[in-house]
Formats: C-alpha cells, structure tokens, sequence
C-alpha cells in the first residue's frame, strides 16, 4: 500500500461514502484506529505490510485507487476474529469483502481473481486441518497427502 506523501486534494473525498453506503460496510467509518483488529489478526502477525486499521484509514482519506488495486485486499483469511473484537463494530471482514467487489466491478482486477482467492482460502483450510491432523496422528498416507495437494498447488498460477 502506499507510504508516499498523501495529498488530500487529489484523493476521491466520496469513496467513503460509496463503502459506507454498501451492504456490510455502513459502520466502517465509526474506525478509530485502536489496534484491535491488527493485534488480534492473524496475516498480520505475519505478513509485516497487512494493516486492517491502515486499509480502513485510506479509505476514510479517499484513497480509492491505492486500496482497491492493492494485492493486500486479498491477503485477508475471512477468519473474522477482527469481526468479532472490534470495540467499534467496524465489521472489517465484511468491509473487505466490500473492497474486493468494487475493485472487480470498477476494473482494478480480474473477477477470476475472487474465485480464485475463494479457492485458496479452502486449500489453505484443508491445508491447516490436515497438517494439524498429521501433527497430532503421524501417518505416512496422510504425509504423502500433503506434500501431493502442496506440490498440486505451486504449480497453479494466478
């Protein structure tokens, strides 16, 4: 996401109200940046650019380009643990899903993008269960399993 110098003149002043007035995404604006979504986030924890209160924060100062064609809208795991702290009720999830949808309908990304994001976040569960299974119960099948579905993966490209 951007880190540039923002000048205000040039950011869209409606694009907070073109979110708010979506479905999902009426109480964004009550954000006050506390932290709470970011501290509890999981991609955040590891991916050190991901940001929820930062993507809120842009869209609040117009910044429709940068949020809707930026890669980060679609790092977000829909695990809706931000969903449920947030001391505001900003419903960022739903706020995300809201982004998503705007940038495939306004061109910034291909709407094949959605249902491949929706794809990954299946394998990733599928993913996590198995390897938490294959933790828990070592099995050699289960092992193969994985490195199989993992290797199927890297070979698919967006």
């Amino acid at each position: 996401m951007a880190k540039d110098k923002i000048i205000l003149s040039e950011m869209d002043a409606n694009f907070k109200n073109e979110i708010a007035s979506m479905p999902g995404a009426e109480h964004f604006q009550r954000c006050f940046t506390c932290g709470t979504c970011t501290a509890a986030c999981p991609v955040a924890e590891v991916h050190e650019d991901y940001d929820p209160r930062r993507i809120i924060r842009m869209c609040i100062l117009g910044m429709k380009k940068e949020v809707l064609s930026s890669d980060l809208l679609w790092m977000c795991s829909r695990c809706y643990t931000c969903y449920a702290l947030c001391p505001q009720g900003v419903k960022f999830t739903d706020v995300i899903d809201v982004l998503r949808d705007m940038a495939i309908k306004q061109g910034y990304i291909p709407k094949e993008r959605y249902l491949e994001a929706r794809e990954l976040d299946k394998f990733v569960q599928e993913l996590r269960c198995d390897l938490i299974d294959q933790k828990l119960h070592p099995d050699k099948k289960l092992d193969n399993k994985i490195k199989t579905k993992l290797e199927n993966e890297i070979k698919v490209k967006w």
